[in-house]
């Protein structure tokens, strides 16, 4: 038999893949979202208790509070605490993302989604163990740094040589992030209120759930994941011991890892990736920022209650996975600058419609719009980046991008919520919109790079 037609044989179906990666993730993803609801009352429970850490903490939310006017009421406090817990684990996974990536470049992709979905297993038991605040936030660090599978899985699907098949597969990580955080948040509160009822700590319950499912994940991905990276692919880039390409923020935007490699894309294509890196940054950076400060308009504004929110994000789940298992999967290679660049556009009159909204119905509006950019742009930015690097660099470029994105989810809540408190959510929503003419630009950059 040839070599090609032993490659043939050994390697992996491109649907086999992308329905193994779909699982996992989502199995991953369901773990991860059923604390989300459970977060505002997991502050109060441990402010109830006077935790020492807690309480120095709490110094630090107060001052921000009261340095940006926010009003002393409890739904407030309870936003900017679980925003301030959610950029802690964004900082985490800026930090971890590109070394991930680096390491499965050298490992192969299984090995590194065993031993993080391992570190996810741990972090949920501890989770499962805490009774004070300082293990509480352990938990939240263990999971910061291993919280990698998303990077992992976007390197998988890059590693699929068809540009149709990397498309679908990351239309189909965007299914499986909006399902994810559409039933796991629901089931994260339903467990939490049977817990109550029972005289259980109210978290007991989801914890373990979440270490089931991450249990069932590590044992899916033993059994059922191949690894896609070839032997062949297999090494580590030159630039990879040296952790300031991997850590230094301006760095990753200029993606050095890769070009310090032995193996570097040419001149035109690593000034098309620092483009799209940028575009990607910039977009996260301001969107995050708007959908955290969303809370605070429907809580200050329509008095939504902890219910009336949790339809409203069931609402985006449901448009998002709509959008990205029927549109976004099936957008042509060549098309995906044009779906980026149409979804951003579509952003700017959504969160205009959400800033004046004057009723639910135009905040509804305004809502389908932003899902319906949100199922779109970054599936078809991922593409885009994942068509760059050799079959070795997948994993540093896919790590960086996300790395990128982390620091983009850690920066934008701090400054949003700083002007919507500042300038009041009118002026907060329309310059936001008004801003993302600058991904816009950056864009056409990438798109004439193409050209040229």
């Amino acid at each position: 038999m040839s070599d090609t037609s032993k490659s043939e044989v050994v390697a992996p179906s491109s649907s086999k893949v992308i329905g193994v990666v779909f699982v996992l993730l989502l199995l991953d993803l369901l773990g991860f979202t059923l604390i989300l609801p459970l977060l505002p009352s997991i502050m109060d429970h441990y402010a109830q208790t006077g935790d020492a850490a807690y309480q120095s903490l709490q110094s630090a939310v107060n001052f921000f509070r009261e340095a940006l006017g926010i009003p002393m009421e409890k739904k407030y406090n309870s936003v900017l605490f679980g925003g301030l817990i959610g950029s802690l684990f964004s900082l985490l996974q800026f930090l971890s993302s590109p070394i991930t990536g680096a390491l499965s470049d050298g490992f192969g992709r299984r090995p590194l989604l065993l031993v993080t979905t391992m570190g996810m297993m741990t972090s949920y038991v501890v989770w499962a163990l805490s009774r004070s605040f300082a293990t509480f936030l352990l938990f939240r660090v263990i999971g910061g740094v291993c919280k990698s599978n998303v990077s992992l899985c976007t390197a998988i699907v890059a590693d699929m040589p068809c540009p149709k098949a990397r498309n679908r597969g990351m239309a189909m990580i965007g299914v499986a992030f909006s399902l994810g955080f559409t039933v796991g948040p629901v089931m994260g509160a339903y467990f939490a209120v049977a817990d109550r009822t029972t005289g259980h700590v109210f978290f007991q319950t989801p914890a373990l759930l979440a270490l089931a499912f991450s249990t069932a994940d590590f044992i899916f991905i033993w059994l059922a994941l191949p690894e896609t990276l070839t032997q062949d692919g297999k090494g580590f880039s030159s630039g990879f011991w040296d952790f300031r390409d991997l850590l230094n923020p301006l760095a990753l935007f200029s993606f050095s890892a890769v070009t310090r490699s032995k193996d570097p894309p040419s001149g035109d294509r690593m000034q098309r990736l620092k483009a799209l890196g940028r575009v990607y940054f910039c977009y996260l950076f301001l969107f995050s920022g708007l959908e955290f400060t969303l809370s605070f308009l429907t809580h200050q504004r329509f008095h939504f209650s902890s219910m009336q929110q949790g339809k409203m994000f069931f609402f985006i789940g449901v448009v998002m996975a709509s959008v990205q298992g029927g549109y976004a999967r099936r957008i042509q290679p060549g098309r995906h600058i044009t779906a980026v660049r149409m979804a951003i556009a579509t952003l700017i009159p959504a969160f205009v419609l959400i800033g004046l909204s004057w009723n639910v119905t135009v905040l509804y509006a305004g809502l389908a719009l932003y899902s319906f950019a949100a199922a779109v742009v970054v599936p078809c930015l991922s593409t885009l980046v994942s068509d760059h690097g050799s079959p070795g660099q997948k994993g540093t470029v896919m790590g960086i991008l996300r790395s990128l994105g982390a620091l983009a989810r850690a920066l934008g809540p701090v400054v949003s919520s700083s002007v919507y408190w500042l300038a009041g959510a009118q002026i907060c929503f329309l310059l936001t919109a008004a801003s993302f003419i600058i991904p816009l630009c950056l864009l056409s950059t990438a798109r004439r790079l193409k050209a040229e």
